[in-house]
Parts: structure tokens; sequence; C-alpha cells
């Protein structure tokens, strides 16, 4: 987010009817949901927070016509609602047309989040809210032979306590055996078990959970700059090239910042309180309260 971006925004509504009705608008939704908007309003990006706390983006493309022209959603979620739009209608209604849609898919994202924070999957990373599938690491038994194991969980976006498609993938006799053992079991899944217990059940063994290390162990890029490093230069000092080095605390959140984009971010909101060296205010996408300590960023 730029530094009073509120005020540039206010510049730019006295300059067209376009500009005016955006930025109307946008103080309807409320100025705590915008994360980012584009030098002439025509890229917004809102966060949305849904009734489990999570943490979701929304970004929109504003044509020159808009409101005639509705807007282009975009969103990480596995598929875009369809918008409603007609001459009437506003960016607030846009924002509940996409807060009923997340309603929809909480089902969905518990049954993610029970995977993402229990059991090892492969290229963490790339494992979003808008894919119904992740790659699992299969256990350390079948490892002796030199060659890994993995399945492939396909999850029912409409439907996430049903039985998932598995797909198998390694080579030998293990890949074998367990796509046999899942076959052998399918009938024993219970949609009213935890998911992981199903899981272990059909396959008749514990799957490696992930250590407390590698959860803290990603490197995310910046909330505010989206990039995962900082630029070199010698203007930067001994923050030049240096990676995200601050997580918000909210567990649904954990968004990762650069120390130095959050100080800046936070001396553009007026709400923000500073105690010595510390600035208190709150989470660009969650609104949990930080503390950045100004040292830690450039002078």
């Amino acid at each position: 987010m730029e530094v009073n971006q509120q005020a540039r925004c206010r510049e730019l509504a006295k300059s067209s009817s376009f500009y005016s009705t955006v930025y109307s608008e946008i103080e309807e939704v409320g100025w705590d949901h915008l994360v980012r908007a584009g030098g002439d309003l025509s890229f917004l990006i809102f966060r949305v927070l849904d009734k489990k706390g999570r943490v979701h983006v929304m970004e929109l493309q504003l044509d020159k016509a808009y409101p005639r022209v509705p807007p282009m959603v975009s969103a990480d979620v596995p598929y875009i609602f369809n918008l409603k739009w007609s001459m009437n209608s506003r960016l607030k209604n846009l924002v509940q047309q996409f807060e009923k849609h997340l309603e929809k898919l909480q089902g969905f994202w518990s049954t993610l989040d029970e995977i993402d924070r229990s059991l090892q999957i492969v290229d963490s990373k790339q494992a979003s809210r808008a894919i119904p599938s992740r790659q699992i690491h299969v256990g350390l038994t079948i490892w002796y032979s030199g060659n890994d194991c993995f399945i492939i969980l396909f999850i029912d976006i409409n439907d996430p306590r049903s039985l998932p498609e598995c797909r198998f993938m390694g080579l030998g006799n293990t890949v074998n055996s367990l796509r046999k053992t899942w076959k052998r079991n399918v009938d024993k899944w219970e949609r009213d078990k935890a998911f992981l217990e199903n899981l272990e059940c059909l396959l008749n063994t514990q799957l490696p959970r992930l250590a407390d290390e590698e959860t803290n162990n990603h490197l995310d890029e910046c909330g505010i700059c989206y990039a995962q490093y900082l630029p070199i230069g010698d203007e930067l000092g001994p923050q030049t090239g240096s990676a995200t080095d601050y997580t918000c605390e909210n567990n649904s959140c954990s968004k990762a910042f650069h120390s130095m984009c959050l100080v800046d971010w936070l001396r553009s909101i007026t709400t923000t309180r500073q105690s010595f060296n510390v600035l208190f205010g709150n989470c660009p996408y969650c609104s949990e309260p930080i503390a950045v300590k100004i040292n830690a960023t450039k002078n």
C-alpha cells in the first residue's frame, strides 16, 4: 500500500466523474479494507475476512466506463462467483457477493487447513486456497528403498467431507501396495470422522506430520510491496536485499512483511501510535494489533 493513499485518491476524485465515483464507493466499503489502489484507480485490491478469520484478497480491474461495464474480479478462491451487476450496483455490493461466496467455501478451507497444518506438503508455497489438490509425502517406512512416495489428493470443493480422489506417485512395490490398500479400505471412509483420521485408516499407515520448524521455514512475499526481497541499494542500508522478516501473529492471517515496508505503511495511518522506537497499529490484512521496531528498518 502506498503512503497517503487515501489523500491521493481524494485528489483524483476531483478530476473526473470516474474517479469521483470510485472514490465514494471505496469510502462505502471502508478504507481499512483497501490494500492497494492503482495510480488511476483502475486497479483495486480489497481484503475480506471470512467467518473463521481467514484473510482473503480480491483484485478488481475497473474499466473507464465503470459502472456501465462491470468490474473484472480475481481472488484466492477455487472458482469465481457469478457476479450480479447492473448500472445501480456499487463496489459494496460486489464485496457483499464475495462474502457470501466465501461462506460457501468454509468447509472446503477447513479441510485444506487440516491438511496444511498437519502433513508434509510437497511445494507448500504453491498450495494456495484456490487449489483443491494437495501432494503429500507418505510415511517414512517406504523411504528405505531410496524412492520417495507421494499421494495427490483432490478435495471435492462442494462436498469436502466426502472421499477424495487419490493418485499415487512413486516407484516400486510400495506404491502398488498403498494403492491396493486404499482400494481395499475405500468403504471405511466415514463423513463424520476427521479427514486425517479417515486418510490414515484407508492407507493403513500413519502419515508423517509437519515438524514445528518447518511451519516457520517458508519464505513468503511481502504483503505490501509484493516482493520476497527488498531491492539492492545503498539507500536501504543494512536492509538492502533482505527477505521478509515480520509475520502477523494472527494464525488465520500469518501474512509476511518486510519491517521496512510495514513501518512506512504504519506511518501513513493516522491511528498508529509510537512509544520510543516501536510503532503500534493494525495488520493491513486482518486488522489484528501489531508492533514493529523502527530500528529494524532504514534510518
